[in-house]
C-alpha cells in the first residue's frame, strides 16, 4: 500500500491544477496515477484530468466514488476523518474536483445538524412533553421533572438523559 504522506505534494499540485482547469502540461499517452489508502484507491487520468476511485473499506466498500451521492460522499468523509486522515485528504481532493465549493457548504450544513443532534424544535417539545410555544419556565420545569425521574443516577439511561438535555438546549437556543 502506498503511503499518501509521500504523495501529499503531488496530490496538492493535482488539486490546484484541477481547480484551475488544467490537467497537466500536455498529453501523456494514456498515463494514469494510482494512489491507495486504507479506504480508497484513486486514479487520475493524466490526459483528461479525470479523477475517480473505489471505496476499499467502510460502509460504502466495493462502490465507485462516482456512484455515490454528495451526501454519501460526506458520510464517507466523516468515516475517513475519524479512521484515516490520509483517506480523508484524498477524498477532499476528489470532492473539490468533482463538486467544487458545493461540497463544503453541504458539509457545513451537515455539521450544523450534527451539532444540534439533528433535533428539531418539534422533536424537542415532544421529548419534554410540551406543546409548541412553551415558555422558558415551562421548558425548565419539564426538563427538571424528567431528569429527576430518568437521570442515570436514579436508574435511568444515559441515552434518554442526553436526549432530554439536548431538547432543553434546542428550545432555549443554546446550540
Amino acid at each position: 500500500m502506498i503511503s499518501l504522506l509521500g504523495y501529499l505534494p503531488f496530490i496538492q499540485r493535482i488539486y490546484r491544477q484541477f481547480k484551475s482547469g488544467q490537467a497537466g502540461p500536455g498529453p501523456s499517452a494514456g498515463q494514469q496515477s494510482i494512489v491507495e489508502t486504507r479506504f480508497l484507491r484513486m486514479t487520475l487520468d493524466h490526459d483528461t484530468g479525470e479523477m475517480n476511485g473505489n471505496v476499499l473499506e467502510g460502509a460504502f466498500a466495493g462502490r465507485s466514488l462516482n456512484q455515490l451521492t454528495l451526501d454519501q460522499l460526506l458520510e464517507l468523509l466523516t468515516e475517513c476523518t475519524r479512521e484515516d486522515e490520509e483517506s480523508a485528504q484524498l477524498l477532499r481532493a476528489y470532492l473539490g474536483r468533482v463538486h467544487g465549493d458545493e461540497w463544503q457548504q453541504s458539509q457545513a450544513d451537515s455539521q450544523a445538524a450534527e451539532v444540534s443532534g439533528g433535533m428539531t424544535h418539534r422533536e424537542a417539545y415532544e421529548i419534554l412533553g410540551l406543546e409548541e410555544g412553551a415558555d422558558e419556565e415551562e421548558i425548565r420545569a419539564a426538563h427538571r421533572s424528567l431528569m429527576q425521574k430518568l437521570h442515570p443516577d436514579r436508574g435511568g439511561s444515559t441515552y434518554l438523559a442526553s436526549k432530554i438535555n439536548r431538547a432543553k438546549e434546542v428550545l432555549l437556543g443554546k446550540q
